[in-house]
């Protein structure tokens, strides 16, 4: 399980295309998520860590968005992302690890999460609580997806609960929204919580 926390593990998974759980589209609820901010929101600083192949950001370009920052520790997502949009700011295209970034440089409106929670070793989920308060501005926002699922496995995606995702983010966060997603892909009908959160005062 160790390995999840390296680089080169997920460069040969990208590698050899064998990322499981990508759905190869923009997720449903996160579309819709973006489809109704205000046209305000374009300017926002935005962060998607472990973003992948980043279909959510791409979306978010596509839309105007215009202050989009990806994050991943694995070069291939990222420049086969750049390969995609090749207007897309290099400079907010990142290979660095998450819990690496620094909260002196780095400050975010809100962040959106896509199976980068899932992906990381269990382990590290308070960690990560922690580092997203840090680079979230004053109440900033964490909005997305987390797999309500137990998947009974040893190697990625890690699922968890409803309930275990209360008691860790309520350390940092007040929890707006942490509810069943009710237009899911299909084959995650059930499976996923829908999240948005504010950093605490």
């Amino acid at each position: 399980m160790e390995s999840v926390n390296q680089a080169g593990f997920w460069q040969q998974r990208y590698e050899q295309d064998s990322i499981g759980w990508d759905m190869g589209q923009i997720s449903p609820p996160l579309k819709s998520y973006i489809d109704q901010l205000p046209e305000a929101a374009k300017n926002q600083a935005i962060l998607v860590p472990g973003a992948g192949n980043a279909y959510e950001v791409g979306y978010l370009h596509e839309q105007g968005f215009t202050n989009v920052t990806l994050v991943d520790f694995a070069p291939a997502p990222i420049r086969d992302f750049a390969e995609r949009y090749l207007d897309f700011p290099t400079d907010k295209l990142i290979c660095d690890d998450f819990f690496d970034l620094s909260a002196e440089q780095h400050q975010f409106d809100w962040v959106l999460e896509q199976t980068f929670f899932c992906a990381i070793n269990p382990a590290r989920r308070d960690e990560y609580v922690q580092q997203m308060a840090r680079l979230l501005k004053p109440r900033g926002k964490l909005v997305g997806l987390l797999f309500d699922k137990d998947f009974g496995r040893q190697e990625p995606p890690f699922g968890g609960t409803k309930e275990e995702y209360q008691q860790r983010f309520t350390t940092h966060f007040d929890i707006d929204i942490m509810e069943m997603s009710y237009n899911s892909h299909p084959a995650r009908q059930g499976s996923e919580l829908f999240i948005k959160m504010r950093v605490k005062d």
